[in-house]
């Protein structure tokens, strides 16, 4: 298990926390027929545990996949069982060690997974049953149990690999060790921050809302509509809105205050009245409460900004740019001070890769076309004029971006690449560490492996 950038830290979550997607991967196609279809199989336990074979491949296609956009050798099949095997023991052990996850920690988020595997078919319970064979509450329920055996494994993890630490020495050494001719090959990279402002939504737009709630509101108490339908047809938050604005179960703290204290102040079945957060105005039912957690729906209705609203959301940040361009203050400082964009403005504005929380990422890393056609114009040093987009969530905004820097493509060395090489000597680390782990532990549990899977050596001292 020494391949360069393979770890059973970096593999852990592959083939559960991308349960929605990888589900929709393994879609039915209409065009496929159902012949030579591949049976499934068990090929390791672990106590009560089963590993399966779709397991395996799924998590071994996406490993080779993360490897290679980071720029290291892929691992092998027997490396990937190892890693999901080591998952299966941690979840096994932590039932042993009592480490437990509760259930307010997996609904909340698997609501949401399920509610975006809903999206995909419409809504429609019927599709989704003829794609998988399986009915709502069926997907559900699989969506839970792979969420919970995944947050299982994070706090073991943590809970092994708590005293880690990596100091200067030891990514030296890790990069020394590389033989020159295994180096990675790093992409182009760019450093790009961005400053966001949210156009501030005239009264005339929300009391417009405000007035839509109350009418729904008199709807549902003449009898003329429920709440579900309402939501169905108008909220704009699309995850909640095909289960009929209905959210999960959420603690005290996870969302919007303004929302929360209403949700409270309501008696079981109760509808309040339009109440404005962040997020736009809703309306909400509470459902339920159960110990310091509650049920809720909502339609969300988000106030649209007006051109006059646009305007003054761009001449603030053009007024912004003259000062940083005339050195006035620092990018990084205002976009801290400015930015509405809770993801980079407490990073100075700038885009960070998730797998090194470096500021150099590559330009697929960025997803957003525009953004990147438009980094494509740009010198290096530059920052746009303000630049309207439309974000999924937040609707209409108003940016500017700084292209701080270029890197070229280049093999990997320690003074451009220390926090990739950082990382990567975490990993290394965080694998020894529950090497180390697996030969003690496996002690204590009943493992079985099919004779496949033999070759691996999965047990064996290394």
């Amino acid at each position: 298990m020494n391949r360069l950038g393979l770890t059973f830290s970096g593999l852990f979550f592959i083939g559960i926390i991308g349960f929605a997607n990888s589900q929709e991967a393994t879609k039915p196609s209409q065009n496929t027929a159902p012949t030579g279809q591949i049976i499934d199989k068990i090929v390791a336990k672990v106590n009560n545990y089963i590993l399966l074979e779709s397991e395996v491949q799924q998590a071994y296609i996406e490993a080779i996949a993360a490897q290679s956009q980071q720029g290291f050798e892929a691992p092998t099949r027997c490396e990937v069982f190892e890693s999901l095997l080591i998952n299966k023991l941690m979840v096994a052990k932590a039932e042993l060690d009592s480490v437990i996850v509760s259930d307010a920690e997996v609904m909340f988020e698997a609501d949401q997974r399920f509610s975006m595997m809903m999206q995909q078919f419409g809504g429609d319970e019927n599709i989704l049953i003829e794609a998988y064979g399986k009915t709502a509450d069926q997907m559900k329920s699989e969506i839970e149990s792979a969420l919970r055996e995944q947050k299982v494994i994070g706090k073991m993890q943590q809970k092994i690999t708590s005293e880690l630490t990596v100091s200067p020495a030891e990514v030296r050494k890790f990069f020394n060790d590389i033989p020159r001719d295994s180096l990675p090959f790093f992409s182009a990279e760019v450093t790009v921050g961005q400053i966001v402002r949210k156009p501030i939504v005239n009264d005339k737009a929300k009391e417009d809302v405000r007035k839509k709630m109350l009418n729904f509101k008199r709807m549902i108490g003449d009898g003329l509509s429920d709440f579900q339908t309402l939501a169905r047809e108008y909220s704009e938050d699309p995850m909640s809105a095909i289960q009929g604005g209905e959210l999960g179960f959420f603690r005290r703290g996870e969302l919007a205050p303004e929302f929360e204290a209403t949700a409270l102040g309501l008696r079981p079945g109760e509808i309040s009245d339009p109440v404005e957060t962040i997020f736009g105005i809703h309306m909400i039912q509470l459902l339920e409460r159960r110990g310091n957690t509650y049920n809720s729906r909502h339609i969300l209705i988000k106030p649209q900004p007006s051109e006059e609203d646009m305007l003054k959301a761009e001449r603030f940040l053009d007024s912004l740019r003259t000062e940083i361009m005339e050195g006035k203050v620092e990018f990084a400082k205002a976009a801290k001070d400015h930015s509405n964009d809770r993801g980079t403005s407490d990073n100075g504005g700038f885009f960070t890769d998730p797998a090194t929380q470096s500021n150099r990422l590559t330009l697929r890393t960025l997803e957003d076309p525009i953004l990147y056609f438009t980094l494509d114009t740009m010198k290096v040093g530059a920052i746009t004029k303000p630049i309207r987009f439309e974000d999924e969530r937040e609707g209409p905004q108003v940016r500017i971006l700084f292209y701080k820097q270029r890197y070229p493509a280049h093999r990997a060395n320690l003074k451009d690449d220390y926090e990739k090489l950082k990382a990567a000597t975490r990993r290394k680390k965080e694998e020894d560490i529950l090497s180390r782990w697996f030969l003690s532990a496996k002690e204590e549990v009943f493992i079985d492996i099919d004779p496949s899977y033999d070759r691996c050596n999965a047990l064996q001292n290394r």
